[in-house]
């Protein structure tokens, strides 16, 4: 693997780094850490890389991987740079014959996502994005429940996603997350919906199976000097006629990482807690609350396929990245040996996701903006 961002004192590369190495499949061997030089030269000396194969930037990365004999080039490139730099090392990567793994949302803009688009079914090259909490055990399971239709028929969909450390005017300080998710021209046209309210919206209906066909927006800014969204409130319909509500906010004080979701059926309900992920609880009208456990009982296949220890040790944010890494790893190692894979292991957020994902931005912010609230989101 090669990585585009994530040098020196960046949050999210180290998380990548980690995910991806926790299962031995994936080795770093090369990176365009930062764009300074001299900040990427440092950090691939911090992480015990060559001098030869830690690069000044991207454009430079791909162009020597590519000329690199083929049991030593890189086969994957890890995008982890602000949204501003997803498409330009995501498209070049995939125009040399390289694997992607882009962190979210896909890309600064809708235009860009739908270049973006063309070219991996184009190239025929693995793409997948970030949307790390599809990987959870729990999150698996509850899908695979409302798959074997053990709540029925959807109805409600309620989701949600709230933090708390954007409620001041933490930008100001020139603190580095705040500042470039605060900014127009590194964030695109979206804060709190483009970082954490696509997550929402990957949720909702990776565990339902529904498409949301059209919502009504209410945004805000609501910290004074901010340039970009900090909250809002989204309702929702779903293909199927389910009714549903997103709300992502990151000036909520007090909130740590409160994402979760509930999902209402005719025959009974579930909710699930990223802060507590080992836990599934399904709601029935009949009968007492049940909760499910990862790695307890008679699971589904896939809920099994995604956990790595015995019950009762907790496994978290990082293994549900990881999930995901182990699973593009599995995928391109079976197509170099030219095996079948296991439907289980190609569960992963790719392309089309991160396309959705930017068009529920655009519906949002224009949501927002307008008094004619319901848009069509199809």
């Amino acid at each position: 693997m090669g990585m585009v961002g994530g040098g020196i004192g960046a949050f999210i590369g180290a998380v990548h780094r980690m995910a991806a190495n926790l299962d031995g499949k994936i080795e770093l061997v090369c990176g365009a850490f930062s764009s300074n030089p001299e900040r990427s030269m440092q950090s691939g000396k911090e992480l015990f890389l060559p001098e030869s194969r830690t690069y000044a930037n991207y454009e430079e990365m791909i162009k020597q991987e590519a000329l690199l004999p083929e049991d030593q080039r890189m086969e994957l490139v890890s995008i982890v740079t602000p949204n501003h730099v997803h498409y330009g090392p995501a498209a070049m990567a995939l125009e040399h014959g390289f694997h992607v793994i882009c962190d979210k949302p896909l890309c600064f803009d809708l235009d860009e996502a739908y270049k973006l688009q063309k070219l991996v079914k184009e190239s025929g090259q693995i793409f997948a994005l970030t949307h790390n909490y599809t990987g959870y055990p729990m999150v698996k399971e509850a899908r695979q429940l409302i798959r074997d239709g053990k709540l029925g028929a959807i109805r409600k969909v309620v989701v949600e996603y709230s933090q708390g450390w954007l409620s001041t005017f933490l930008e100001s300080t020139n603190q580095k997350q705040a500042s470039w998710r605060t900014d127009p021209s590194k964030s695109g046209i979206a804060g709190a919906m483009g970082d954490i309210g696509t997550h929402a919206e990957n949720l909702a209906e990776y565990i339902t199976g529904l498409k949301i066909e059209s919502l009504c927006a209410d945004i805000s800014i609501l910290v004074d000097g901010r340039k970009l969204d900090d909250d809002g409130n989204v309702l929702l319909r779903f293909e199927n006629g389910a009714r549903g509500l997103l709300f992502a906010s990151q000036i909520s004080a007090g909130e740590e990482n409160n994402l979760k979701i509930n999902i209402y059926g005719e025959l009974g309900g579930l909710e699930w807690r990223q802060m507590h992920p080992n836990s599934l609880t399904l709601k029935w009208p009949d009968q007492p609350k049940q909760i499910l456990r990862t790695g307890v009982g008679d699971l589904s296949e896939i809920s099994k396929a995604h956990t790595r220890i015995p019950a009762g040790h907790p496994e978290g944010y990082l293994e549900a990245f990881a999930n995901i890494y182990r699973n593009v790893a599995i995928c391109i190692d079976a197509r170099n040996n030219g095996q079948e894979v296991n439907p289980v292991y190609q569960d992963f957020p790719g392309i089309d996701d991160g396309v959705r994902g930017m068009e529920f931005i655009y519906k949002v912010i224009e949501s927002g903006k307008t008094e004619q609230k319901w848009l069509s989101f199809s």
